[in-house]
Parts: structure tokens; sequence; C-alpha cells
């Protein structure tokens, strides 16, 4: 298997949910507990992440969330390769806090 940083991809799911009534919040909390279910680490507020070992992998990923995105929300997914990935900068403000470390588990299916 060719684990080349071309070949395997990461998917940020980016989402803009409503949270002003009690379905709204709960649509939500659906949403982002299907995003953890289906792999997705939170790399940030309204900002999660997920590895796949490659396109068509990522795809299947994509569809999944288009599956759940709820009927107000806004979802916003985007599949990129490793190499484009681990060109992401990282800037902080005055609080400096490390990134997360990457994942040490490699995903083979």
């Amino acid at each position: 298997m060719d684990l080349s940083g071309y070949r395997c991809m990461w998917v940020l799911a980016m989402f803009d949910l409503p949270v002003d009534t009690k379905d709204a919040r709960r649509a939500y909390a659906l949403f982002r507990k299907s995003l953890l279910k289906d792999g997705f680490t939170k790399m940030q507020f309204s900002v999660y992440v997920r590895h796949c070992a490659s396109e068509e992998n990522a795809d299947v990923h994509l569809q999944r969330v288009e599956r759940m995105v709820p009927a107000d929300g806004e979802v916003r997914v985007i599949s990129i390769t490793d190499k484009q990935f681990e060109r992401m900068r990282v800037y902080w403000g005055k609080k400096r806090r490390k990134p997360e470390p990457p994942p040490l588990q490699m995903e083979l299916f």
C-alpha cells in the first residue's frame, strides 16, 4: 500500500449551526456526536478533521457528513492531501499553546 503524502487525505468539516432553541441545540449535539462517531476529531471550535487513507475513503466520509447535516445548518467540508495539510500554519495570540499532535495511529482501512 502506497502511503504517499499525496494519496492520504484529510477531511475538514467546518460548521455553523444554530443553538437558539432546544431542538436546535439537540440537532447540534447529534451532528457533533455523529462526526466524532465517524472518526473526526475536534481541531478547534466548530472545525473537525479526519485523516483518510485515500481519496476514495475521503469521499465516503464526505457523503456521510452530507447526510448528517441538520435542516437549519450550514456545513462546509473540504478534503486536502496530507502534503497540503502539513503546510498548515498555526498562529497563536497572547495565550501560547502547543497545537495538538497528529494522530499516532495509522489507519489501514
